[in-house]
């Protein structure tokens, strides 16, 4: 076929996935150490200038490591060349001084994933991570740890040895100077704020944690994440400075608000000055910039949420950004993630969508995602950006119309200007139309010259420019913005946009004339070598011709349909070339172009498609005569499998009420001191649950007690973190529940007893929701450590209680390394193992969780459904509960699929009834172990059911992404001393 026709996708043949290497810098070129090089601009890898656009994605959230690759082809086609992640130390150390990095928890896969999409990686091991995670990322053993976390204490440092030992090993090994993909090394995280016995940042501490990395063999740039923007620990500082300085902003907070009104005055112009203040003389780095926007316990949702995060904010935040001269981005988050096998912190619950581009079940229906797409792929072709700095932002040198802001951006060696245009009043929703000076080699202009003015419609921002270099033509001025463009041997392409319906003008130094080959008609005028022409965007593009220059005029919708996939070299495979103008192919193709390779004279692209697309080739080089696509369409169908009625087995879930249940094998509550200065302990035995090595999940406690007689009330207080919950009974009666909210993060409860006998043995037994350890942002008051568990109890006038408490089956010495330390809670099915596929329950009763039980309670619930999803589509599945009466009766769900915690559900709490289980842990085709524990906190003879349970499949997308295979996921055996 004749490439620049237009091709619906119907049947083509597929184009197979390769793998590339690195090619690390020739050693002739200079030592390897220096691949990665900076100087007070920019960065430079193997001696190409490049801006590091990066997002932070979070391996660890997505346990199916196959889909990691998926995920960052995705991240690659956005025009980003570089993905952040964190290593959560929990997740690997879950026993002091056993360190286990393999299966879902490898982050050897996580560098193989990058270097086959063709990404750099900025490692974040820590030790410290937050990231909304469980003790932010710290192990529960630390509650433990006597010194200060996060100091130079002794047993704190030694503590952080065995860990950072062995991940920085791995991170070392995957350096650019050994092949790998690691460009940049974080250390610790967001050091920047501190309380109580701490009242600043301590030297020799980051000079630890810095010593750590390069003692384990890294060699690339360590750099820093300051919270508040501080300079902490910014070159020159002295002990524990880092060699590039970095901060985070998230300009309109992280929560479920502003979603009709941004808040006044909240957009910071200030990050040029305040760079060049802390850090003059490297490239202006931000390690974490907003993308994203949390949802807690009883928001209304990610879908609601990420409204405050969206196309708009992209624009407008964004670009601001920019117009600090930001050399090195990362966004948070690129994509979202699943608090799965209880991984999060209190705060949230088990999704982490955070409504970022690519959703949680791995979609990119977010019109962010092509914004973002429209804007990396603009700096990837501007390197006269690499080395811009900030000249001049006010609202008076540059426009007619004071109230727009505009910022001018210089490189003095190609006189290239951008100028980034955004009301002053960043929240306005005013339409301003404006005429714009530029300062350009012909002199002062002001645009547009020809017709018309130029329109800044509300919530917006643009880039125009100056002086642009597009292959052997300069781009005079541009008031569209520039989406591309790309020199081959017989012609130049050039992709110039703007919004819907507004006025622009560009001017090209040329003497060739000026043709139109499609569209609509442009003004234009020709004068002194300048080609001039002024248009209106519609939606049916312009394609001018100006000598060996092509150049289209798109409306910004239509420009998010287009790609700009690079094509592999021999030196630096996937990832092209960094600086300038890598060679790569424009394609307009919908939904997703992951990837381009030629073959001969065939273009091969590899991509998805979720309804009859037109693929248009618009640039590749000459070579290319023939095109192949991926895969073959077919019809698109949705599913949805109704579990409800699946067959279902049951089992009582709390045999642990009944006063002849032995807990011999239970752990004895007898520790008289702690080394936890968190609280004060008031009992007469330290009860803290993290104490005894129990961290996750579900925990049980019994307390064992000779009445008195005169005993009527028991007062007891229970933590869990927010959104916990709790139920007490004495011997098989029922006293009461706490129910849980948002806020309340531990609870005293006083419940009457009824009465008891003199001389008669009882026990209490408290079933207790623990919903992770909280962070320890604020360096001095080990928030950490605040404990979970029974923490405080008076029976009677002071009757003694003689406690046990468990919680997973081994504690620190977990039974399951394939899930993890966390997977698992203290439920008696979980310390059983029956949660894993395969449980021994054919003489079980059969009942359905849709049936539920009567009155207080634990029970668990299992089935088994088979599926045959086709090959060839990318289909999100979903676990889907319904909600049932308005207010809703009280409990809790633990969802487990192939024995992966994959969800809590608490139905007086919400939002979250939909939980997407990935492929890999979930099985396409074949068996799958569905399970789930059932707690009802609800009194007397209520009925608690669940309303409703189904595996629904959301929009199924045609794919050419790489092949995704089953997880390890151990079924049930029978575990020794289980009790």
């Amino acid at each position: 076929m004749r490439l620049g026709t237009v091709l619906h996708f119907i049947a083509l043949a597929s184009a197979a996935l390769a793998s590339f290497t690195i090619s690390p810098r020739d050693p002739e070129s200079g030592p390897l150490q220096d691949v990665v090089t900076y100087d007070a601009d920019s960065f430079s890898i193997n001696g190409e200038r490049l801006f590091i656009f990066s997002g932070e994605y979070a391996p660890f959230r997505h346990p199916s490591p196959d889909t990691w690759l998926d995920d960052f082809q995705k991240i690659k086609a956005l025009g980003f060349n570089t993905v952040s992640f964190y290593v959560p130390w929990f997740l690997v150390e879950g026993k002091p001084g056993d360190f286990n990095a393999e299966g879902v928890f490898d982050i050897r896969s996580v560098f193989e994933a990058a270097t086959k999409a063709g990404l750099y990686l900025i490692a974040r091991p820590g030790p410290y991570i937050h990231t909304e995670t469980s003790g932010g990322g710290l192990p529960g053993w630390m509650q433990r740890v006597k010194g200060l976390l996060r100091t130079s204490a002794p047993d704190y440092l030694a503590a952080t040895n065995n860990y950072m030992s062995r991940v920085c090993e791995l991170i070392a090994e995957a350096q650019i100077t050994n092949g790998g993909p690691v460009i940049l090394v974080q250390a610790e995280n967001e050091y920047s704020e501190f309380d109580g016995e701490v009242t600043g940042p301590d030297g020799g501490y980051m000079q630890y944690v810095i010593d750590q990395p390069r003692a384990a063999g890294i060699v690339v740039p360590i750099t820093s994440n300051d919270a508040h923007n501080n300079g902490l620990n910014a070159p020159g500082t002295g002990a524990g400075e880092v060699d590039v300085y970095g901060y985070d902003q998230y300009p309109i907070g992280v929560g479920c608000w502003n979603l009709d009104d941004w808040v006044p005055g909240q957009l910071n112009d200030s990050y040029w000055a305040t760079h060049l203040r802390f850090s003059p003389n490297t490239p202006h780095l931000i390690a974490e910039f907003q993308a994203g926007t949390a949802s807690g316990w009883n928001d209304p949702g990610y879908s609601y949420c990420a409204q405050a995060n969206d196309e708009v904010f992209a624009r407008v935040i964004f670009k601001n950004l920019y117009a600090s001269a930001v050399k090195s981005l990362n966004l948070y988050s690129v994509a979202g993630g699943t608090n799965w096998g209880n991984l999060g912190y209190p705060d949230f619950y088990t999704s982490y969508d955070l409504g970022a581009m690519i959703a949680e079940d791995g979609t990119i229906t977010s019109e962010k995602y092509a914004e973002t797409k429209l804007q990396a792929q603009f700096f990837k072709v501007s390197p006269a950006y690499y080395s811009a700095r900030q000249v001049k932002a006010d609202t008076t040198s540059f426009t007619n119309n004071s109230a727009l802001r505009v910022t001018q951006l210089l490189d003095q060696d190609s006189e290239t200007s951008l100028y980034v245009i955004r009301h002053d009043a960043y929240e306005s929703r005013a339409v301003s139309q404006y005429h714009l000076e530029l300062h350009t080699s012909r002199g002062n202009i002001v645009v547009p010259s020809l017709d018309g003015s130029l329109t800044l419609n509300g919530p917006d921002s643009k880039i125009h420019v100056s002086d642009y270099q597009v292959g052997n033509k300069k781009l005079l001025y541009s008031t569209a913005e520039i989406l591309t463009w790309k020199k081959y041997d017989d012609k130049t392409v050039l992709i110039l946009y703007g919004g819907p319906g507004e006025t622009h003008e560009a001017a090209i130094i040329s003497k060739s004339k000026l043709r139109v080959i499609a569209g609509p008609n442009v003004l234009s005028r020709s004068s002194d070598g300048v080609f001039v022409f002024n248009w209106k965007t519609s939606t049916d593009r312009t394609v001018l011709q100006i000598g060996d220059l092509q150049v289209y005029l798109l409306d910004r919708n239509s420009a998010y349909q287009y790609f700009i996939p690079l094509l592999p070299t021999k030196s630096r495979g996937e990832y092209g070339s960094s600086e300038g103008n890598p060679e790569a192919v424009i394609v307009k193709a919908g939904y997703l172009v992951r990837s381009a390779r030629i073959s001969g004279s065939v273009l091969q692209l590899t991509a998805d498609f979720n309804a009859t697309t037109e693929v248009e080739v618009i640039g590749a080089p000459p070579r290319v005569k023939k095109l192949a696509i991926n895969g073959q369409a077919a019809r698109t169908t949705k599913t949805k499998a109704d579990v409800g009625n699946a067959t279902w087995k049951h089992h009582n879930a709390l045999p642990e009420i009944q006063p002849d249940y032995d807990d011999s094998k239970w752990t004895k509550v007898d520790r008289l001191e702690t080394n936890n200065t968190f609280v004060t302990v008031d009992t007469p035995t330290v009860l803290f649950a993290g104490e005894y090595g129990y961290h996750t999940g579900y925990l049980l406690y019994r307390g064992h007690f000779t009445a008195k007689g005169d005993e009527t009330k028991l007062n007891i207080t229970t933590s869990g973190g927010a959104a916990f919950g709790s139920s007490v009974w004495l011997n098989d009666t029922y006293l009461g529940s706490w129910h849980g909210d948002v806020w309340t993060r531990s609870r005293a409860v006083v419940y009457d007893l009824p009465s008891v006998e003199a001389g008669k043995s009882y026990v209490i037994t408290v079933l207790i929701d623990n919903n992770g350890y909280e962070m320890n942002f604020a360096v001095g008051v080990d928030s950490m450590k605040s404990p979970r568990g029974v923490t405080g109890f008076l029976l009677g006038n002071g009757t003694n209680i003689d406690w046990k408490v468990t919680g997973n089956f081994g504690g620190e010495d977990y039974q399951d390394p394939v899930r993890g330390p966390r997977n698992e809670g203290g439920s008696f099915p979980e310390r059983q193992g029956w949660h894993q596929p395969n449980p021994p329950s054919s003489d079980w009763e059969d009942r359905a969780p849709t049936t539920g039980l009567t009155g207080p309670g634990l029970s668990f619930f299992t089935t088994n459904i088979d599926l045959d999803l086709p090959r060839g589509w990318s289909i999100p599945v979903y676990v889907k509960f319904n909600r049932d009466t308005t207010p809703p009766l009280k409990y809790r769900v633990q969802l487990f699929v192939n024995g992966w915690q994959f969800g809590k559900f608490n139905s007086n709490l919400g939002p979250q009834t939909t939980f997407p289980i990935p492929e890999g842990i979930l099985n396409y085709r074949g068996k799958n172990a569905i399970a789930l524990t059932l707690w009802s906190l609800e009194g007397g003879n209520t009925r608690v059911a669940l309303d409703g349970i189904s595996l629904v499949a959301g929009t199924p997308v045609r794919t050419g992404k790489p092949e995704v295979r089953l997880v390890d996921s151990p079924g049930w055996t029978e575990r020794g001393n289980a009790y």
